[in-house]
């Protein structure tokens, strides 16, 4: 077979993370970049060897006519870059998350895709570290039990907030979620890629299969654990960055131990595992693990979550609105001042 072509716009820190996976690849070629600030396009193209750089992505997409496309940019214009790209003739677009500003524009995206069978993917590669890993392997094979409830704790629910929706899916099997309850806290609002974020808030979520989910970010997160799971008979924690990896308690042993993740470590860097993994969905004509339709399942509980805050309401999916509940509020003064001011 050929080798494919490879092509990423946007040359910062995650495009060249992504970059590494395709130099790791013996079936791609890295042929080109794409990013308007020379300095930074400059490098990449020095680092990788990249031949044809350009400032304007769509005239990359025109003469290198790439087979899969890297989207590293921040997230307000991922919807113009993903789409056009979806119809200028590539097999594969690989974007970062968080997928879109808006629920609209999430599925608009995924859409222009699925119309131009072109797969789409995004970096939620958690789903390739070794703890997410162990811990999925050991909610399912009866170590804790029947899962009954997992959480998560991070800074925000629309950048971190998407690796663990999205990670709550997969240690529950994709199951499909059947509502979302929600209330954020905008007093101090900031700015992740280029779109607001809440400063805090919680997000209880129940899946079809009965299990619950609960996120808790901002100034209400935990500050040692980054995921919990806890079952009939057990509890595993994952440790944040400056905890240990990982714990499990059980009836079946004496006190907490820490599995052993040595297989699954020596397997290697997560974002190069998940470029790797779309190379062989193409090759090998199957779905990568991180398809657009898992994206978009996380990405709807996070506008879900803004919805119920909105509404003072649980919001049963799927999401009826298109917009981001959160910047119509910021935007229409709803919240975000502090009463008096």
């Amino acid at each position: 077979m050929a080798k494919l072509k490879a092509g990423v716009i946007g040359c910062g820190g995650r495009g060249q993370s992504q970059a590494r996976g395709y130099h790791t690849s013996p079936d791609v070629d890295l042929v080109a970049c794409a990013d308007p600030v020379d300095a930074v396009r400059t490098v990449f193209a020095e680092k990788f060897g990249v031949l044809n750089a350009y400032s304007d992505y769509r005239q990359m997409l025109e003469k290198e006519k790439p087979d899969i496309v890297s989207v590293a940019t921040w997230t307000p214009i991922h919807k113009e870059i993903t789409i056009t790209a979806a119809h200028s003739g590539v097999k594969a677009i690989h974007s970062e998350k968080p997928m879109a500003p808006s629920w609209g524009d999430a599925k608009q995206m995924n859409q222009a895709c699925v119309d131009n069978n072109v797969i789409l993917t995004f970096s939620h590669q958690r789903r390739f570290a070794a703890p997410f890993i162990k811990a999925k392997e050991l909610a399912n094979d009866g170590t804790i039990g029947q899962l009954c409830r997992v959480e998560g704790s991070c800074p925000n629910l629309l950048d971190w907030g998407t690796h663990w929706f999205d990670i709550f899916f997969f240690y529950n099997n994709d199951e499909p979620a059947e509502w979302v309850i929600g209330q954020i806290d905008a007093s101090d609002p900031q700015e992740v890629f280029g779109v607001p974020v809440a400063s805090s808030g919680l997000s209880w979520v129940e899946w079809q299969n009965g299990v619950e989910g609960l996120v808790i970010t901002g100034g209400a997160a935990e500050k040692d654990i980054s995921n919990r799971l806890i079952g009939t008979d057990g509890i595993i924690e994952i440790g944040s960055q400056n905890a240990k990896p990982m714990r499990v308690l059980s009836s079946k042993s004496q006190g907490w131990t820490v599995p052993d993740l040595g297989n699954l470590e020596s397997k290697g860097n997560e974002t190069v595992l998940s470029v790797l993994d779309l190379i062989d969905a193409l090759k090998n004509d199957r779905e990568p693990e991180l398809i657009g339709w898992k994206a978009l399942q996380a990405t709807e509980l996070i506008f879900a979550t803004y919805e119920s805050s909105r509404r003072r309401a649980k919001i049963n999916l799927p999401l009826d609105v298109d917009d981001s509940a959160l910047i119509t509020m910021l935007e229409s003064g709803m919240i975000g001042s502090v009463p008096g001011d």
